[in-house]
């Protein structure tokens, strides 16, 4: 694409992509003696968000969040009280932005784009999560998959950014450490930006969309896409 083609919004997915989710694994360590149950949760709750769209049907991510801890402590034979409900909560709602995530952020801004983020997870009342770590400054707007009731990857969930930011889904391009996030851009379409981290990679298989841009950080992900697009 020529570099003066105008520059796509950049819409971030915030778990695990912004915001370091590992903060959450001293609460499986103590429950579970195990902190990589942690891993086992988030994948059930990423499965049965998706499944819940599958069948047409919709919770909120958090009370599928809990019932999923729930459901792992059945299978491990551990009694949950309300208090580690609580602190499931507290800690959901308190993670820490990661090291790379504000200079990136800085970078994008600085040279034009639109920054914008859409989660899976409900709206949230002040302080937000993206407030508490100091980085929601950055956003022109804070979008979540509650309006259409229709969890990532469902298409009907990247095109809500676009209706709302008054663009096509292909002058979107989705930011998110998932793959199965950014394959549901790419298929949408819209443009995927793939950034692994320590906990993902690409699924090589037939017929899985490549991401446009893939990196193991936001720094190196940023240099891609502001080598990609002039911005306007």
């Amino acid at each position: 694409m020529p570099k003066d083609t105008a520059a796509p919004v950049i819409v971030f997915d915030v778990n695990e992509t912004l915001l370091d989710i590992t903060t959450l694994e001293p609460l499986f360590e103590r429950l579970f003696g195990d902190r990589r149950v942690f891993r086992d949760w988030f994948a059930q709750l990423i499965l049965y968000s998706q499944a819940m769209t599958l069948s047409n049907l919709y919770t909120p991510f958090g009370e599928l969040a809990v019932g999923s801890l729930r459901m792992l402590a059945s299978i491990h034979g551990v009694a949950i009280t309300d208090g580690d409900i609580d602190e499931l909560k507290l800690r959901m709602s308190s993670m820490p932005a990661h090291p790379d995530v504000v200079p990136a952020l800085s970078r994008l801004r600085d040279a034009g784009f639109r920054l914008v983020t859409l989660t899976n997870s409900a709206s949230a009342t002040s302080p937000t999560p993206l407030e508490r770590a100091g980085i929601s400054e950055f956003f022109e707007h804070s979008f979540s998959v509650e309006s259409v009731q229709k969890f990532k990857p469902a298409p009907e969930s990247y095109r809500l950014v676009a209706t709302q930011m008054g663009v096509a889904m292909s002058d979107l391009c989705l930011v998110a450490c998932h793959l199965w996030d950014t394959l549901g851009a790419q298929a949408a379409g819209g443009y995927g930006a793939l950034v692994t981290r320590t906990h993902n990679a690409m699924l090589p298989a037939a017929g899985v969309p490549v991401p446009d841009f893939s990196a193991a950080d936001l720094t190196e992900l940023v240099d891609q896409i502001i080598a990609r697009w002039q911005a306007p």
